[in-house]
C-alpha cells in the first residue's frame, strides 16, 4: 500500500496478537488462523467449542462488512457505502486513480469535481481527474471568478502582414490577399523559415564538385593554365600538363622540347633528382632543385601548392585557387558583417538591421507597443492539489481545503489507509476514527 508516499507492507502493527494478516487489493485483512478465534484486530485465542453456535460471533466477514445468520450459516455483505465482497469490502475510491478519468475521489466517492469550482459564466472540463476552468468562445476574464463577453474590436488601420517579415532569413515576403506569402530568395533552397544556401562546405556537394560562393560548382574553370587539363579529386582541382607538354600546370604548360642527344659527359639534371612540381638547374656541376613559383615544400621530395583543402589553412582563411585567403571580400551584402568560422564566411546583419545578410540588410522597424494586461497571481494556481488560492494585495495566498491538513503544495487527507493512523484507530472517510462502533455483536467487547 502507499504509506507516506512509499509502497510498503501495510500489515505491521495492524492485526492483534496471534492473528494473521493478508493484503488484498492494497488493504490489510486481519483474520485468526484455523483453530483460533477472537477479534483479529485485538487477539486470537485457541477456539473453544461454544455451547451454542453463533456463526456471526465473532464475525467472519472482515472490516466494513455486516454478518447475518441464515439457516445457521454466516452470510456476509458489505455495509452501505462500500463495494467489493467480504472480507475485502472497501470504499468506492481512496485516490483519484480509482475513479474514471472524468471523476475525482471525494469522501471516498467518485464524483464530478466541477460543481462549485469555476466562476460565473465559465465552463468546466475534467481532464485526468482535475477540473479545468476556461472561458467559452467569445468570453474573457478569470474563469475561476467570472467570464465576461469580449468587447467588440476597435477599428485599427490596415497593417502590412509582411512588416515585420514572418518568413525568416534568406527569404522574401509577398502580400497575397491579407496574408503573407513566403518564398526563398533566388539561389537559396528549402522552405521558409529554413531557407539555406545550396552548400556551406565542400562536404555538402558531390565529390566532383566544390562549394563556391555557396553553390556546388565545377572548381576547374579558370584554375589551370594553358595546355593543362583539370581533374577534380575529393572536391579539389588537380592540374596536370597534357601529354607532350611540361611546366607549371597552374600557370602555363609549354611544348616539351625534343631531348638533345646526350653527350658523353653526365648531366646532373638528367635524370632529375627533384621531386614533383620542382625544377632542376645545374650549379657548379651539380643539380640544384627549386620549387616552381607559388609552390612550397622540399624540392627534392616534392613541392605542393600552399593548400588544396580548407583544412590546410588557418581556421580564419579558406583555400581559394590553392592560396589561403580571406573568403569575406565580396561575400556579404550591404549593412552586413562577415566573420570567418571554420574556413567559411558567415554573414550577419548589423545590430538594428534585418533582412538577407548575403544581399541587403534593412533598418529594423520599431516593435509595436505592448499593452500590459493585469496579471492574476492565482491563474494558474501555484498552490498544488487539494488547496485554494486567494489574491491578497496582488500576491497569491495559498491554504488547504477544509478537511485537508499540511501546507500547500503538500495538502493531503488525514489518512488514506489505516496504517497511517495510531494502532487503536482505523482510516474511515480519510479520518482516523475508532473502528469499533457497530462492528461487534451484543455482549461483546471491541
Amino acid at each position: 500500500a502507499c504509506i507516506r508516499n512509499k509502497c510498503q507492507d501495510p500489515c505491521p502493527g495492524t492485526c492483534g496478537q496471534g492473528a494473521q494478516c493478508d493484503v488484498i487489493n492494497h488493504i490489510p485483512i486481519c483474520s485468526c488462523p484455523q483453530g483460533m478465534s477472537g477479534n483479529p484486530f485485538v487477539q486470537c485465542q485457541p477456539m473453544q467449542a461454544p455451547p451454542v453456535t453463533q456463526p456471526c460471533n465473532p464475525s467472519p466477514c472482515g472490516p466494513f462488512s455486516q454478518c447475518r445468520e441464515v439457516n445457521g450459516q454466516a452470510v456476509c455483505s458489505c455495509v452501505p457505502g462500500y463495494i467489493g465482497s467480504p472480507p475485502a469490502c472497501r470504499p468506492e475510491c481512496v485516490v483519484n486513480s480509482d475513479c474514471n478519468l472524468n471523476q475525482a475521489c471525494s469522501n471516498q466517492k467518485c464524483r464530478d469535481p466541477c460543481p462549485g469550482t469555476c466562476g460565473v459564466g465559465a465552463r468546466c472540463q475534467v481532464i485526468n481527474h482535475n477540473p479545468i476552468c476556461s472561458c467559452p468562445n467569445g468570453f474573457t476574464g478569470d474563469p475561476f471568478v467570472r467570464c465576461q463577453p469580449i468587447p467588440p474590436p476597435q477599428q485599427t488601420p490596415p497593417t502590412n502582414p509582411c512588416q515585420p517579415s514572418p518568413c525568416g532569413p534568406n527569404s522574401q515576403c509577398r502580400v497575397s490577399g491579407d496574408s503573407p506569402s513566403c518564398s526563398c530568395l533566388p539561389n537559396f533552397i528549402g522552405t521558409p523559415p529554413n531557407c539555406r544556401p545550396e552548400c556551406v562546405s565542400n562536404s555538402d556537394c558531390a565529390y566532383n564538385l566544390a562549394c563556391i560562393n555557396q553553390k556546388c560548382a565545377d572548381p576547374c574553370p579558370g584554375t589551370c593554365g594553358a595546355n593543362a587539363e583539370c581533374r577534380v579529386v575529393s572536391h579539389s582541382p588537380q592540374c596536370v600538363c597534357v601529354v607532350g607538354y611540361t611546366g607549371d600546370p597552374f600557370s602555363f604548360c609549354s611544348l616539351q622540347q625534343a631531348e638533345p642527344i646526350p653527350e658523353e659527359r653526365p648531366t646532373p639534371c638528367i635524370p632529375s633528382p627533384c621531386g614533383a612540381n620542382a625544377v632542376c638547374r645545374e650549379q657548379n656541376g651539380a643539380g640544384a632543385c627549386t620549387c616552381l613559383p607559388d609552390y612550397i615544400g622540399n624540392p627534392y621530395e616534392g613541392c605542393r601548392p600552399e593548400c588544396t583543402l580548407n583544412t590546410d589553412c588557418p581556421s580564419n582563411r579558406a583555400c581559394i585557387r590553392n592560396k589561403c585567403q580571406d573568403p569575406c571580400p565580396g561575400t556579404c551584402g550591404q549593412n552586413a558583417d562577415c566573420q570567418v568560422v571554420n574556413h567559411l564566411p558567415l554573414c550577419t546583419c548589423r545590430p538594428g538591421y534585418t533582412g538577407d545578410p548575403f544581399r541587403y540588410c534593412n533598418v529594423m522597424p520599431p516593435p509595436p507597443p505592448v499593452q500590459a494586461e493585469p496579471v492574476n497571481p492565482c491563474n494558474p494556481s501555484p498552490c498544488g492539489p487539494n488547496s485554494q488560492c486567494r489574491e491578497v494585495n496582488g500576491q497569491a495566498v495559498c491554504s488547504c481545503l477544509p478537511t485537508y491538513i499540511g501546507q500547500p503544495p503538500g495538502c493531503r487527507p488525514e489518512c488514506v489507509v489505516s496504517s497511517e493512523c495510531p494502532a487503536n484507530r482505523a482510516c474511515v472517510n480519510q479520518k482516523c476514527v475508532d473502528p469499533c462502533p457497530g462492528t461487534c455483536g451484543q455482549n461483546t467487547r471491541c
